[in-house]
C-alpha cells in the first residue's frame, strides 16, 4: 500500500502535469501527426486533463479520477514505461479499448470487487511482463494492460 505523504507528493505532480499538459495541448502544432488547431477538441474544460494510449487515441479525464487506486496504477505504469515527459502528453501503456472500459467502470462508479479485479488484471500484467524480461526473454510482446 502506498504512504498517504506518497500519494499526496504523486497527485501534485500529477496535477502540475495536467496543468503543464492543458496549456500545451491549446496551443497550436501538431502532436504526433494530431493538428491540435485543426480540431474541435483541442481544448480541455477545467477540472479534467488529457491522456492518450498506446494507440494514440486521446482521453479527457476528470481530476478526481486521480484518487482512485486503478487510475494512479496505471499512471505509475506510464511513468515507468515513458517517464514523465516535459514536452508530450502524458501516455498510458495501454490501448484505447482497455481505456474505455476502465474509464466507463470508474465513471458508473462500478462496486469494489470489479474494480479491485481490474487492479489486479493492471498489476498481474506488469510483474508478468518485469518477469519475462529478468528471465532474459525480451523478444515476446506482452500485452500489458488487455483482457
Amino acid at each position: 500500500m502506498i504512504s498517504y505523504e506518497k500519494l499526496i507528493k504523486m497527485a501534485r505532480k500529477w496535477r502540475k502535469l495536467a496543468a503543464i499538459s492543458r496549456k500545451r495541448i491549446t496551443s497550436p502544432r501538431t502532436i504526433g501527426g494530431f493538428d491540435a488547431e485543426s480540431s474541435n477538441i483541442s481544448t480541455v474544460d477545467k477540472g479534467h486533463f488529457v491522456v492518450y494510449t498506446a494507440d494514440q487515441r486521446r482521453f479527457v479525464i476528470p481530476l478526481f479520477y486521480l484518487n482512485n487506486d486503478t487510475f494512479i496504477e496505471l499512471l505509475k505504469m506510464a511513468e515507468e514505461e515513458y517517464g514523465l515527459p516535459s514536452d508530450a502528453p502524458i501516455t498510458l501503456p495501454c490501448d484505447a479499448v482497455f481505456m474505455e472500459y476502465a474509464v466507463s467502470l470508474l465513471g458508473r462508479q462500478a462496486d469494489k470487487d470489479l474494480e479491485k479485479a481490474l487492479l489486479l488484471s493492471i498489476t498481474s500484467g506488469r510483474s508478468l511482463s518485469s518477469s519475462y524480461i529478468q528471465q532474459g526473454q525480451t523478444h515476446h510482446q506482452l500485452p500489458i494492460c488487455s483482457f
